[in-house]
Protein backbone atom coordinates (compact mmCIF):
# COMPACT_ATOMS: atom_id res chain seq x y z
CA UNK A 1 0.00 0.00 0.00
CA UNK A 2 0.78 3.52 -1.29
CA UNK A 3 1.84 6.12 1.84
CA UNK A 4 -1.79 7.52 3.00
CA UNK A 5 -1.77 10.72 2.47
CA UNK A 6 -3.96 12.97 4.98
CA UNK A 7 -7.41 14.47 3.92
CA UNK A 8 -7.66 18.25 4.28
CA UNK A 9 -9.99 19.36 7.28
CA UNK A 10 -11.22 22.30 4.67
CA UNK A 11 -11.02 23.97 1.79
CA UNK A 12 -10.97 27.26 0.82
CA UNK A 13 -12.65 27.60 4.89
CA UNK A 14 -15.07 24.92 3.35
CA UNK A 15 -15.28 22.01 5.78
CA UNK A 16 -14.37 18.55 4.25
CA UNK A 17 -15.64 15.30 5.98
CA UNK A 18 -12.98 12.88 6.34
CA UNK A 19 -14.93 9.84 6.06
CA UNK A 20 -18.27 10.86 4.58
CA UNK A 21 -21.56 8.84 4.73
CA UNK A 22 -22.56 7.67 1.43
CA UNK A 23 -25.90 7.39 -0.53
CA UNK A 24 -26.11 5.14 -3.57
CA UNK A 25 -29.30 6.20 -5.51
CA UNK A 26 -29.88 3.50 -7.84
CA UNK A 27 -29.43 -0.03 -6.74
CA UNK A 28 -29.08 -1.63 -10.38
CA UNK A 29 -25.44 -3.26 -11.50
CA UNK A 30 -23.77 -0.38 -11.13
CA UNK A 31 -25.06 0.88 -8.25
CA UNK A 32 -25.38 -2.15 -5.95
CA UNK A 33 -21.78 -3.01 -6.55
CA UNK A 34 -20.80 0.34 -5.33
CA UNK A 35 -22.68 0.54 -2.54
CA UNK A 36 -21.64 -2.68 -1.51
CA UNK A 37 -17.63 -2.16 -1.81
CA UNK A 38 -17.84 0.70 -0.68
CA UNK A 39 -19.15 -0.40 2.66
CA UNK A 40 -16.68 -3.39 2.63
CA UNK A 41 -14.01 -0.52 2.27
CA UNK A 42 -15.59 0.73 5.76
CA UNK A 43 -18.04 3.76 4.33
CA UNK A 44 -21.83 3.94 5.87
CA UNK A 45 -23.75 3.69 2.79
CA UNK A 46 -26.97 3.89 2.29
CA UNK A 47 -28.18 2.30 -1.52
CA UNK A 48 -32.12 4.26 -2.57
CA UNK A 49 -34.05 2.84 -4.91
CA UNK A 50 -37.75 3.79 -6.43
CA UNK A 51 -38.22 -0.30 -6.78
CA UNK A 52 -39.84 -1.62 -3.60
CA UNK A 53 -39.10 -5.55 -4.56
CA UNK A 54 -34.79 -4.74 -5.60
CA UNK A 55 -34.67 -2.70 -1.79
CA UNK A 56 -36.27 -5.81 -0.27
CA UNK A 57 -33.93 -8.48 -1.82
CA UNK A 58 -31.12 -6.61 -1.13
CA UNK A 59 -32.37 -5.72 2.49
CA UNK A 60 -32.17 -9.39 2.57
CA UNK A 61 -29.01 -10.16 1.23
CA UNK A 62 -29.66 -10.99 -2.43
CA UNK A 63 -28.37 -9.78 -5.23
CA UNK A 64 -30.94 -9.85 -7.68
CA UNK A 65 -28.38 -10.36 -10.54
CA UNK A 66 -25.00 -12.42 -10.75
CA UNK A 67 -21.60 -11.21 -10.19
CA UNK A 68 -18.92 -13.41 -8.52
CA UNK A 69 -18.25 -12.19 -5.20
CA UNK A 70 -20.66 -9.48 -4.68
CA UNK A 71 -23.49 -11.70 -2.87
CA UNK A 72 -21.03 -12.69 0.05
CA UNK A 73 -19.98 -9.17 0.20
CA UNK A 74 -23.56 -8.12 1.00
CA UNK A 75 -24.17 -10.50 3.52
CA UNK A 76 -21.01 -9.30 5.19
CA UNK A 77 -21.92 -5.75 4.74
CA UNK A 78 -25.53 -6.02 5.94
CA UNK A 79 -24.60 -7.54 8.89
CA UNK A 80 -21.87 -5.09 9.79
CA UNK A 81 -24.20 -2.78 9.96
CA UNK A 82 -22.48 -0.13 7.16
CA UNK A 83 -24.92 -1.01 4.53
CA UNK A 84 -28.72 -1.05 4.41
CA UNK A 85 -31.13 0.34 2.05
CA UNK A 86 -34.38 2.51 1.52
CA UNK A 87 -36.82 4.02 -0.39
CA UNK A 88 -36.82 6.96 1.46
CA UNK A 89 -34.94 10.81 -0.62
CA UNK A 90 -35.54 12.36 2.61
CA UNK A 91 -33.61 10.02 4.36
CA UNK A 92 -31.09 9.88 1.82
CA UNK A 93 -30.50 13.79 2.13
CA UNK A 94 -30.27 13.76 6.16
CA UNK A 95 -28.01 10.72 6.32
CA UNK A 96 -25.52 11.76 3.15
CA UNK A 97 -22.37 13.84 2.68
CA UNK A 98 -21.94 12.44 -0.80
CA UNK A 99 -24.50 10.95 -3.07
CA UNK A 100 -23.61 8.91 -5.96
CA UNK A 101 -26.31 9.11 -8.63
CA UNK A 102 -25.53 5.26 -10.39
CA UNK A 103 -29.12 5.00 -12.06
CA UNK A 104 -29.11 3.43 -15.30
CA UNK A 105 -29.21 5.38 -19.35
CA UNK A 106 -30.44 3.15 -21.59
CA UNK A 107 -31.06 3.49 -25.13
CA UNK A 108 -34.30 5.70 -26.06
CA UNK A 109 -36.79 3.55 -27.97
CA UNK A 110 -37.29 6.63 -30.50
CA UNK A 111 -33.91 6.81 -31.02
CA UNK A 112 -30.23 5.78 -30.55
CA UNK A 113 -30.02 8.86 -28.27
CA UNK A 114 -29.76 7.97 -24.26
CA UNK A 115 -32.93 8.01 -22.53
CA UNK A 116 -31.71 10.64 -19.29
CA UNK A 117 -34.95 10.75 -17.94
CA UNK A 118 -33.88 8.46 -14.59
CA UNK A 119 -30.76 10.63 -14.17
CA UNK A 120 -32.96 13.62 -13.74
CA UNK A 121 -36.16 11.57 -12.36
CA UNK A 122 -33.51 10.63 -9.71
CA UNK A 123 -31.74 14.68 -8.83
CA UNK A 124 -35.27 15.31 -8.65
CA UNK A 125 -36.29 13.53 -6.30
CA UNK A 126 -32.78 14.10 -4.13
CA UNK A 127 -32.90 17.45 -4.80
CA UNK A 128 -35.57 19.25 -2.06
CA UNK A 129 -34.37 17.24 0.66
CA UNK A 130 -30.49 18.55 0.47
CA UNK A 131 -30.23 21.36 3.46
CA UNK A 132 -26.57 21.54 3.87
CA UNK A 133 -23.72 21.37 1.86
CA UNK A 134 -23.13 17.89 -0.04
CA UNK A 135 -21.48 16.66 -2.65
CA UNK A 136 -23.81 14.81 -5.66
CA UNK A 137 -21.55 12.62 -7.88
CA UNK A 138 -22.52 11.23 -11.25
CA UNK A 139 -21.29 7.85 -11.99
CA UNK A 140 -23.84 6.93 -14.43
CA UNK A 141 -23.07 7.35 -17.91
CA UNK A 142 -24.71 10.24 -19.93
CA UNK A 143 -23.99 12.66 -23.10
CA UNK A 144 -21.67 15.76 -22.74
CA UNK A 145 -23.57 18.48 -21.40
CA UNK A 146 -25.74 16.90 -18.64
CA UNK A 147 -23.74 17.26 -15.45
CA UNK A 148 -23.78 21.36 -16.35
CA UNK A 149 -27.84 21.14 -16.86
CA UNK A 150 -27.84 18.99 -13.46
CA UNK A 151 -25.98 21.43 -11.81
CA UNK A 152 -28.40 24.16 -12.64
CA UNK A 153 -31.35 21.92 -11.66
CA UNK A 154 -29.66 21.08 -7.98
CA UNK A 155 -29.05 24.99 -7.56
CA UNK A 156 -32.46 25.76 -8.48
CA UNK A 157 -34.00 23.47 -6.18
CA UNK A 158 -32.30 22.47 -3.62
CA UNK A 159 -32.57 24.07 -0.30
CA UNK A 160 -28.67 24.11 0.34
CA UNK A 161 -28.62 26.26 -2.98
CA UNK A 162 -25.53 26.69 -4.49
CA UNK A 163 -23.65 25.19 -1.23
CA UNK A 164 -24.68 21.62 -3.41
CA UNK A 165 -21.90 20.81 -6.03
CA UNK A 166 -21.61 18.53 -8.04
CA UNK A 167 -18.87 16.30 -9.36
CA UNK A 168 -18.71 13.79 -12.29
CA UNK A 169 -16.94 10.34 -11.76
CA UNK A 170 -17.63 7.94 -14.74
CA UNK A 171 -17.65 3.85 -13.91
CA UNK A 172 -15.24 1.43 -15.83
CA UNK A 173 -16.64 -1.34 -14.50
CA UNK A 174 -16.75 -5.01 -16.21
CA UNK A 175 -19.07 -7.35 -16.12
CA UNK A 176 -18.43 -10.51 -14.21
CA UNK A 177 -15.01 -8.39 -13.01
CA UNK A 178 -17.31 -5.25 -10.87
CA UNK A 179 -15.72 -6.33 -7.39
CA UNK A 180 -12.20 -6.00 -8.62
CA UNK A 181 -12.54 -2.94 -10.47
CA UNK A 182 -14.14 -1.04 -7.66
CA UNK A 183 -11.91 -2.22 -4.97
CA UNK A 184 -8.76 -2.22 -7.75
CA UNK A 185 -9.58 0.35 -10.47
CA UNK A 186 -7.13 1.16 -13.10
CA UNK A 187 -7.53 4.81 -12.70
CA UNK A 188 -10.30 6.57 -11.10
CA UNK A 189 -11.21 10.34 -12.90
CA UNK A 190 -13.13 13.19 -10.62
CA UNK A 191 -14.79 15.93 -12.66
CA UNK A 192 -15.33 18.27 -10.39
CA UNK A 193 -15.96 23.15 -10.29
CA UNK A 194 -13.97 23.31 -7.55
CA UNK A 195 -11.10 22.61 -4.97
CA UNK A 196 -13.26 21.51 -2.39
CA UNK A 197 -15.19 19.10 -4.62
CA UNK A 198 -11.68 17.29 -5.84
CA UNK A 199 -11.27 17.05 -1.95
CA UNK A 200 -14.04 15.65 -0.86
CA UNK A 201 -14.32 12.81 -3.78
CA UNK A 202 -11.17 12.13 -2.63
CA UNK A 203 -12.08 11.55 0.74
CA UNK A 204 -14.68 9.29 -0.71
CA UNK A 205 -12.32 7.18 -2.71
CA UNK A 206 -9.43 7.45 0.41
CA UNK A 207 -8.63 3.55 0.38
CA UNK A 208 -8.28 3.34 -3.17
CA UNK A 209 -6.14 6.12 -3.42
CA UNK A 210 -3.82 5.52 -1.22
CA UNK A 211 -3.16 2.19 -2.87
CA UNK A 212 -1.52 4.45 -5.74
CA UNK A 213 -4.08 4.29 -8.20
CA UNK A 214 -3.67 6.60 -11.00
CA UNK A 215 -6.18 9.91 -10.44
CA UNK A 216 -7.09 11.91 -13.44
CA UNK A 217 -8.85 15.35 -12.02
CA UNK A 218 -10.58 17.34 -14.77
CA UNK A 219 -13.89 19.25 -15.72
CA UNK A 220 -17.26 18.11 -16.07
CA UNK A 221 -17.38 17.67 -19.66
CA UNK A 222 -13.95 16.16 -20.18
CA UNK A 223 -15.43 13.62 -17.26
CA UNK A 224 -18.39 12.98 -18.95
CA UNK A 225 -16.91 12.03 -22.35
CA UNK A 226 -14.28 9.28 -21.14
CA UNK A 227 -16.47 6.54 -20.84
CA UNK A 228 -17.99 7.21 -24.08
CA UNK A 229 -14.86 7.40 -25.37
CA UNK A 230 -13.08 4.23 -23.70
CA UNK A 231 -16.04 2.13 -24.52
CA UNK A 232 -15.85 3.40 -28.09
CA UNK A 233 -12.45 2.14 -28.82
CA UNK A 234 -12.90 -0.66 -27.36
CA UNK A 235 -15.63 -1.55 -29.88
CA UNK A 236 -13.56 -0.20 -32.50
CA UNK A 237 -11.03 -2.37 -31.71
CA UNK A 238 -12.83 -5.55 -31.21
CA UNK A 239 -14.85 -4.89 -34.32
CA UNK A 240 -11.67 -3.92 -36.93
CA UNK A 241 -10.26 -7.50 -36.04
CA UNK A 242 -13.84 -9.06 -36.84
CA UNK A 243 -13.66 -6.71 -39.99
CA UNK A 244 -9.93 -8.31 -41.01
CA UNK A 245 -12.36 -11.79 -40.35
CA UNK A 246 -14.39 -10.96 -43.28
CA UNK A 247 -11.39 -10.37 -45.70
CA UNK A 248 -9.98 -13.99 -43.73
CA UNK A 249 -12.76 -15.53 -45.20
CA UNK A 250 -12.60 -14.39 -48.56
CA UNK A 251 -8.93 -15.01 -48.63
CA UNK A 252 -8.38 -18.13 -46.98
CA UNK A 253 -5.92 -16.26 -44.29
CA UNK A 254 -6.52 -17.04 -40.47
CA UNK A 255 -7.68 -14.12 -38.17
CA UNK A 256 -6.30 -16.02 -35.32
CA UNK A 257 -3.05 -15.83 -36.55
CA UNK A 258 -3.24 -12.00 -37.96
CA UNK A 259 -4.28 -11.51 -34.79
CA UNK A 260 -1.38 -12.77 -33.11
CA UNK A 261 0.88 -11.32 -35.42
CA UNK A 262 -0.62 -7.65 -34.32
CA UNK A 263 -0.80 -8.09 -30.80
CA UNK A 264 3.29 -8.12 -30.57
CA UNK A 265 2.74 -4.46 -32.05
CA UNK A 266 2.83 -2.15 -28.45
CA UNK A 267 1.26 0.38 -30.14
CA UNK A 268 -2.00 -1.81 -30.88
CA UNK A 269 -1.50 -5.01 -28.07
CA UNK A 270 -3.58 -8.13 -27.76
CA UNK A 271 -6.19 -6.94 -25.38
CA UNK A 272 -9.25 -7.21 -27.04
CA UNK A 273 -7.96 -8.18 -30.26
CA UNK A 274 -9.73 -11.08 -30.39
CA UNK A 275 -12.30 -12.38 -33.17
CA UNK A 276 -15.33 -14.36 -32.75
CA UNK A 277 -18.98 -13.00 -32.43
CA UNK A 278 -18.66 -9.44 -30.89
CA UNK A 279 -19.52 -7.51 -28.69
CA UNK A 280 -22.96 -6.65 -26.89
CA UNK A 281 -23.96 -6.24 -22.94
CA UNK A 282 -25.76 -3.25 -21.72
CA UNK A 283 -23.01 -0.92 -22.18
CA UNK A 284 -21.06 -0.66 -25.37
CA UNK A 285 -23.47 -1.23 -28.13
CA UNK A 286 -25.93 1.42 -27.10
CA UNK A 287 -23.11 3.99 -25.79
CA UNK A 288 -21.22 4.05 -29.29
CA UNK A 289 -25.16 4.81 -30.49
CA UNK A 290 -25.21 7.37 -27.86
CA UNK A 291 -22.61 9.09 -28.56
CA UNK A 292 -23.15 9.21 -32.51
CA UNK A 293 -26.48 10.45 -31.94
CA UNK A 294 -25.08 13.55 -29.36
CA UNK A 295 -22.31 14.01 -31.73
CA UNK A 296 -24.55 14.42 -34.33
CA UNK A 297 -26.95 17.17 -32.00
CA UNK A 298 -23.22 18.80 -31.63
CA UNK A 299 -23.13 19.05 -35.10
CA UNK A 300 -19.44 17.05 -34.96
CA UNK A 301 -21.23 14.11 -36.45
CA UNK A 302 -18.70 13.54 -39.13
CA UNK A 303 -16.03 13.30 -36.71
CA UNK A 304 -17.29 9.65 -35.11
CA UNK A 305 -19.06 8.52 -38.17
CA UNK A 306 -16.92 5.45 -38.34
CA UNK A 307 -18.57 4.04 -35.28
CA UNK A 308 -21.60 3.39 -37.41
CA UNK A 309 -19.75 1.11 -39.42
CA UNK A 310 -18.33 -0.11 -35.98
CA UNK A 311 -21.84 -1.00 -34.81
CA UNK A 312 -22.34 -2.73 -38.64
CA UNK A 313 -19.60 -4.86 -38.24
CA UNK A 314 -20.78 -6.31 -34.96
CA UNK A 315 -24.47 -6.67 -36.14
CA UNK A 316 -22.89 -8.61 -39.31
CA UNK A 317 -20.89 -11.22 -37.34
CA UNK A 318 -23.81 -12.34 -35.53
CA UNK A 319 -25.21 -13.03 -39.24
CA UNK A 320 -22.07 -14.98 -40.27
CA UNK A 321 -22.49 -17.35 -37.47
CA UNK A 322 -25.75 -18.35 -38.34
CA UNK A 323 -24.23 -19.05 -42.15
CA UNK A 324 -21.38 -20.86 -40.87
CA UNK A 325 -24.13 -23.36 -38.94
CA UNK A 326 -25.83 -23.71 -41.95
CA UNK A 327 -22.98 -24.46 -43.59
CA UNK A 328 -22.17 -27.29 -41.42
CA UNK A 329 -25.80 -28.38 -41.83
CA UNK A 330 -25.69 -28.97 -45.27
CA UNK A 331 -27.32 -26.10 -46.52
CA UNK A 332 -30.25 -26.13 -44.81
CA UNK A 333 -31.50 -25.36 -40.95
CA UNK A 334 -35.12 -26.63 -41.43
CA UNK A 335 -35.48 -29.12 -38.19
CA UNK A 336 -31.90 -29.22 -37.57
CA UNK A 337 -30.91 -29.80 -34.03
CA UNK A 338 -28.63 -27.11 -32.84
CA UNK A 339 -26.71 -26.78 -29.31
CA UNK A 340 -26.16 -23.18 -28.75
CA UNK A 341 -24.00 -23.26 -25.55
CA UNK A 342 -24.45 -19.89 -24.15
CA UNK A 343 -27.20 -16.85 -23.31
CA UNK A 344 -25.57 -14.18 -21.69
CA UNK A 345 -23.74 -11.96 -23.51
CA UNK A 346 -20.09 -12.49 -21.92
CA UNK A 347 -19.35 -15.25 -19.24
CA UNK A 348 -19.51 -14.50 -15.46
CA UNK A 349 -22.91 -12.65 -16.03
CA UNK A 350 -26.38 -13.02 -16.43
CA UNK A 351 -26.78 -9.72 -18.31
CA UNK A 352 -28.57 -10.62 -21.79
CA UNK A 353 -29.17 -7.28 -22.82
CA UNK A 354 -28.29 -7.22 -26.95
CA UNK A 355 -26.43 -10.55 -26.14
CA UNK A 356 -25.30 -12.03 -29.85
CA UNK A 357 -25.53 -15.41 -28.45
CA UNK A 358 -29.34 -15.27 -28.00
CA UNK A 359 -29.33 -12.94 -31.00
CA UNK A 360 -28.30 -16.03 -32.97
CA UNK A 361 -30.41 -18.61 -31.03
CA UNK A 362 -32.84 -16.80 -32.66
CA UNK A 363 -31.83 -16.59 -35.98
CA UNK A 364 -31.37 -19.83 -36.38
CA UNK A 365 -35.13 -20.64 -34.34
CA UNK A 366 -36.61 -18.35 -37.12
CA UNK A 367 -35.05 -20.38 -39.91
CA UNK A 368 -36.46 -23.33 -38.82
CA UNK A 369 -34.01 -24.83 -36.29
CA UNK A 370 -34.58 -27.19 -32.65
CA UNK A 371 -32.71 -25.11 -30.33
CA UNK A 372 -31.57 -25.96 -27.17
CA UNK A 373 -30.42 -23.31 -24.90
CA UNK A 374 -27.92 -23.76 -22.05
CA UNK A 375 -26.44 -20.90 -19.84
CA UNK A 376 -24.72 -21.66 -17.08
CA UNK A 377 -26.28 -18.39 -15.18
CA UNK A 378 -28.07 -16.60 -17.27
CA UNK A 379 -30.79 -18.92 -17.86
CA UNK A 380 -33.74 -17.00 -16.35
CA UNK A 381 -33.27 -13.82 -17.75
CA UNK A 382 -33.26 -15.61 -21.41
CA UNK A 383 -36.43 -17.34 -20.72
CA UNK A 384 -38.43 -14.41 -19.82
CA UNK A 385 -36.51 -12.68 -23.14
CA UNK A 386 -37.08 -15.14 -25.26
CA UNK A 387 -39.84 -17.58 -24.54
CA UNK A 388 -40.54 -19.33 -28.18
CA UNK A 389 -36.66 -20.66 -27.48
CA UNK A 390 -36.50 -24.32 -26.24
CA UNK A 391 -34.38 -24.32 -22.71
CA UNK A 392 -31.81 -27.10 -21.77
CA UNK A 393 -31.15 -28.10 -17.91
CA UNK A 394 -27.72 -28.69 -18.07
CA UNK A 395 -25.21 -28.41 -20.84
CA UNK A 396 -24.96 -32.52 -21.32
CA UNK A 397 -28.80 -32.60 -22.13
CA UNK A 398 -28.60 -29.51 -24.71
CA UNK A 399 -25.92 -31.74 -26.40
CA UNK A 400 -28.05 -34.70 -26.44
CA UNK A 401 -28.87 -35.20 -30.05
CA UNK A 402 -27.40 -32.06 -31.70
CA UNK A 403 -26.32 -31.75 -35.30
CA UNK A 404 -24.38 -28.93 -34.63
CA UNK A 405 -23.00 -27.59 -31.43
CA UNK A 406 -23.21 -23.52 -31.96
CA UNK A 407 -20.26 -21.91 -28.98
CA UNK A 408 -21.99 -18.73 -28.15
CA UNK A 409 -20.31 -17.62 -24.85
CA UNK A 410 -16.97 -18.42 -23.91
CA UNK A 411 -17.72 -19.96 -20.60
CA UNK A 412 -14.90 -21.95 -18.54
CA UNK A 413 -17.29 -25.30 -18.36
CA UNK A 414 -17.77 -25.13 -22.63
CA UNK A 415 -14.16 -24.00 -23.05
CA UNK A 416 -12.81 -26.98 -21.02
CA UNK A 417 -15.12 -29.64 -21.63
CA UNK A 418 -13.26 -33.05 -23.81
CA UNK A 419 -14.52 -33.08 -27.01
CA UNK A 420 -14.66 -36.73 -27.24
CA UNK A 421 -17.35 -36.95 -24.28
CA UNK A 422 -19.04 -34.26 -26.07
CA UNK A 423 -19.06 -36.50 -28.83
CA UNK A 424 -20.73 -39.28 -27.38
CA UNK A 425 -23.76 -37.10 -26.33
CA UNK A 426 -24.17 -35.69 -30.02
CA UNK A 427 -25.65 -37.25 -33.63
CA UNK A 428 -23.03 -35.66 -35.75
CA UNK A 429 -19.55 -33.74 -34.51
CA UNK A 430 -19.82 -30.94 -36.30
CA UNK A 431 -18.82 -27.59 -34.09
CA UNK A 432 -19.21 -24.02 -34.54
CA UNK A 433 -16.55 -21.62 -32.24
CA UNK A 434 -17.95 -18.50 -32.78
CA UNK A 435 -15.35 -17.15 -29.66
CA UNK A 436 -12.37 -18.69 -31.24
CA UNK A 437 -12.21 -20.26 -27.58
CA UNK A 438 -11.88 -23.89 -28.05
CA UNK A 439 -8.38 -26.01 -28.79
CA UNK A 440 -9.30 -26.24 -32.48
CA UNK A 441 -6.68 -29.48 -32.81
CA UNK A 442 -8.28 -31.03 -29.64
CA UNK A 443 -11.69 -31.08 -31.69
CA UNK A 444 -10.09 -32.32 -35.17
CA UNK A 445 -8.13 -35.09 -33.25
CA UNK A 446 -12.05 -36.19 -31.90
CA UNK A 447 -13.40 -36.27 -34.88
CA UNK A 448 -14.94 -32.89 -34.92
CA UNK A 449 -15.97 -30.69 -37.50
CA UNK A 450 -14.65 -27.51 -36.38
CA UNK A 451 -15.43 -24.17 -37.80
CA UNK A 452 -15.02 -20.75 -36.93
CA UNK A 453 -15.28 -17.14 -38.16
CA UNK A 454 -12.78 -16.05 -40.44
CA UNK A 455 -10.35 -19.57 -40.09
CA UNK A 456 -9.91 -21.50 -42.71
CA UNK A 457 -11.56 -25.11 -43.02
CA UNK A 458 -8.70 -27.17 -41.68
CA UNK A 459 -7.39 -24.77 -39.02
CA UNK A 460 -4.52 -25.25 -36.23
CA UNK A 461 -5.15 -23.80 -32.55
CA UNK A 462 -3.62 -20.28 -31.85
CA UNK A 463 -3.33 -19.40 -28.52
CA UNK A 464 -4.16 -15.89 -28.56
CA UNK A 465 -2.61 -13.14 -25.98
CA UNK A 466 -3.68 -13.57 -22.65
CA UNK A 467 -3.79 -10.63 -20.21
CA UNK A 468 -4.09 -11.14 -16.08
CA UNK A 469 -6.39 -8.21 -16.14
CA UNK A 470 -8.71 -10.17 -17.61
CA UNK A 471 -8.79 -13.21 -14.88
CA UNK A 472 -11.23 -12.85 -12.06
CA UNK A 473 -9.31 -12.06 -8.87
CA UNK A 474 -11.50 -12.02 -5.75
CA UNK A 475 -8.85 -12.97 -3.75
CA UNK A 476 -6.94 -9.54 -4.25
CA UNK A 477 -9.65 -7.63 -4.38
CA UNK A 478 -11.10 -8.91 -0.87
CA UNK A 479 -8.27 -8.12 0.41
CA UNK A 480 -7.62 -4.65 -0.61
CA UNK A 481 -11.01 -4.64 1.48
CA UNK A 482 -9.53 -5.92 4.62
CA UNK A 483 -6.74 -3.76 4.55
CA UNK A 484 -9.12 -0.72 4.33
CA UNK A 485 -11.47 -1.68 7.09
CA UNK A 486 -8.23 -2.48 9.32
CA UNK A 487 -7.31 1.05 8.93
CA UNK A 488 -10.22 2.58 10.57
CA UNK A 489 -10.28 0.38 13.54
Amino acid sequence: MSEQLPVPTSVDGIPVVARPRMTVIGTGYLGATHAVCMAALGFDVLGVDVDAAKIARLSAGEVPFFEPGLQAMLVDALASGRLRFTQDYAEAGEFGDVHFVCVGTPQRKDSQAADLSYVYAAVDALAPHLTRRALVVGKSTVQIGTAQALTERLHATAPAGTDIELAWNPEFLREGYAVQDTLAPDRLVFGTTSAWASAQLAAAFRPVLDRGTPLVECDLATAELVKVAANSFLATKISYINAMAEVCEVTGADVNLLAKALSFDDRIGGRFLKPGLGFGGGCLPKDIRAFAARAEELGVGQAVAFLHEVDAINVRRRKRTVDLVRELAGGSLAGVRVAALGAAFKPNSDDIRDAPALDVARMLHEEGAIVQVYDPEAMDNARRTYPELTYAESMPAALHGADVVALLTEWSQFRTADPEMMGWLVAHRRIVDGRHALDADAYRAAGWDYRALGRPLLPRTVELTASAADEVDLATALAIAEDALAATR
